[in-house]
């Protein structure tokens, strides 16, 4: 029964994302010369209202924000989700690069759409762009929402493992989709099934150059996401990839710039896990700091 549900939920998710893919405007801007020349990000835009732009997990596509980003447009907001360099239509190096270079990026799409500072989310590997791109152009980032923070607290024994055999495409299914249910999602009876939501969107390229790029940025160059910045930090409480010990670190850490949510039955994907929760807590926390009335 639960897994004829997570599948009719799927594709009730997949028909809206579609819908709100169909709609979108699809933007292109050049990257300038000098640096990480070369190339261009894409991005997609959505809605009317203030700008919230979203960063996505290692690896993967901005796609995996279609749900979110579906409950920011009726909310009010507008969706902007840029695809990371070696995914879509974003191009550029993918050799000697830095958390800097990939935020400028980001910073990129900000500056295309007029430069006014934006609410940033950021999920996973995203959430290390994203306070890497707070830290670097604070002026860009009125606050930001990090999902599934880490980059302290060790992972679990194995989720290294699996995280990487993620991207590992020529394996047997069933052999990927066990290191998708171990790294990504909370344990539970049919955590292998519902892997099936993830089986796709992988990209080893990109996640190759994302890993070099977080192994050559020092943590504390990005950690405290600048010095001003509010922070919303949510943690899954079965989290093998980045414990939720991280999100208690920053709170300690940072203390009233940070808010700390954590969800029970939620690990590493958090979104397709607990989709409405997280979009409630980002609208929320977006809304507190926008013009939006609450």
């Amino acid at each position: 029964m639960k897994n004829t549900l997570l599948l009719a939920s799927a594709i009730a998710v997949a028909i809206a994302s579609m819908a709100l893919r169909a709609s979108a405007e699809q933007r292109l801007v050049a990257r300038p010369p000098g640096g990480q020349s070369g190339g261009q990000v894409a991005f997609e835009v959505e809605g009317s209202g203030p700008v919230v732009l979203m960063i996505p997990s290692l690896g993967r596509a901005a796609s995996d924000f279609d749900d979110l980003s579906r409950h920011l447009v009726a909310a009010g907001f507008t969706s902007v989700r840029p695809d990371p360099r070696g995914i879509g239509k974003s191009t550029g190096p993918m050799t000697s690069l830095t958390l800097h270079d990939l935020a400028a990026d980001a910073a990129l799409a900000i500056e295309a759409l007029g430069g006014q500072p934006v609410v940033v989310v950021g999920h996973a590997f995203g959430q290390r762009v994203g306070r890497t791109l707070a830290a670097d152009r604070p002026e860009l980032v009125k606050a930001m929402a990090m999902i599934a923070a880490g980059g302290k607290a060790p992972m679990k024994p194995g989720a290294a493992e699996a995280l990487l055999g993620c991207f590992r495409l020529d394996r047997p299914d069933a052999e990927r989709l066990a290191d998708v249910a171990f790294a990504f999602l909370a344990p539970g009876n049919d955590a292998t099934q519902r892997a099936e939501v993830w089986r796709g969107g992988w990209y080893p390229e990109a996640a190759t150059a994302q890993i070099a790029a977080t192994r050559a940025t020092p943590v504390e160059g990005w950690w405290n996401a600048g010095s001003a910045v509010p922070l919303l930090v949510i943690q899954g409480l079965q989290d093998t990839v980045a414990p939720p010990e991280n999100g208690r670190m920053m709170k300690a850490e940072l203390g009233d710039r940070v808010e700390l949510l954590e969800i029970d039955g939620a690990g590493h994907a958090l979104l397709p896990e607990q989709p409405e929760k997280i979009a409630a807590a980002i609208i929320a926390f977006a809304k507190r700091h926008s013009a939006l009335p609450r």
